[in-house]
């Protein structure tokens, strides 16, 4: 396996461990306490940005060193959308994020593979458009912000203003995601409708 893809692959080892520090899944115990405490946070951080940091090097050194493989392709949206529906998911959990996020970003991708896997019957490879990368780095952002935000607002330096502005701030960043998500799914649908119109078509 080549380094790209074990990057890759990294990315999707470290969603279920990104979620263990996120959320308490072991009822109210100790361990539960530590996930819900700062230091929990702090690793849950960490563990994500170095998820984030793979998604950018395995696509990067794959093109430079020409190592683009079928694995990869495969394998490499898989694991983003894990880790950010993993992401959302987990806001959700915690009450940070509502649902009806979380459905967009999730109704989105069953869009975009289910198309993918119509073009893949007829032979047609679509390649990632721009809008949708710009989609998928927003959404990092956004919950990059999000996992920092406990350390703004509850820090004894940080003004209340400053706090509210903070939160606020991460607000924007959310409904930015969702509208990205909505007009990357609407512009993904409509330059490949023609796949859709040839499925209605033989209905």
């Amino acid at each position: 396996m080549n380094v790209p893809n074990r990057l890759t692959l990294l990315r999707v080892l470290l969603v279920p461990l990104f979620l263990l520090f996120m959320v308490p899944v072991f009822g109210d115990g100790t361990f539960s306490q530590f996930v819900l405490s700062q230091g929990g946070r702090v690793i849950a951080t960490f563990i994500f940005i170095i998820a984030s940091l793979t998604d950018l090097f395995d696509g990067l050194l794959a093109r430079r060193m020409g190592l683009v493989s079928n694995f990869g392709k495969f394998l490499d949206p898989i694991a983003d959308k894990l880790l950010v529906i993993g992401g959302f998911a987990a806001f959700v959990e915690l009450g940070r994020v509502t649902s009806f996020v979380l459905m967009i970003i999730v109704a989105r991708e069953f869009l975009v593979t289910g198309i993918r896997l119509l073009a893949a019957e007829r032979g047609v490879v679509i390649a990632a458009s721009w809008f949708g990368k710009i989609k998928a780095v927003v959404q990092m952002l956004t919950l990059i912000f999000l996992l920092i935000e406990p350390f703004i607002t509850g820090s004894s330096y940080s003004k209340e203003a400053f706090s509210s502005a903070y939160v606020l701030f991460t607000n924007i960043m959310i409904i930015a995601t969702l509208v990205l998500t909505i007009l990357s799914g609407i512009d993904y649908w409509y330059k490949n409708r023609a796949i859709l119109s040839d499925l209605i078509e033989n209905l």
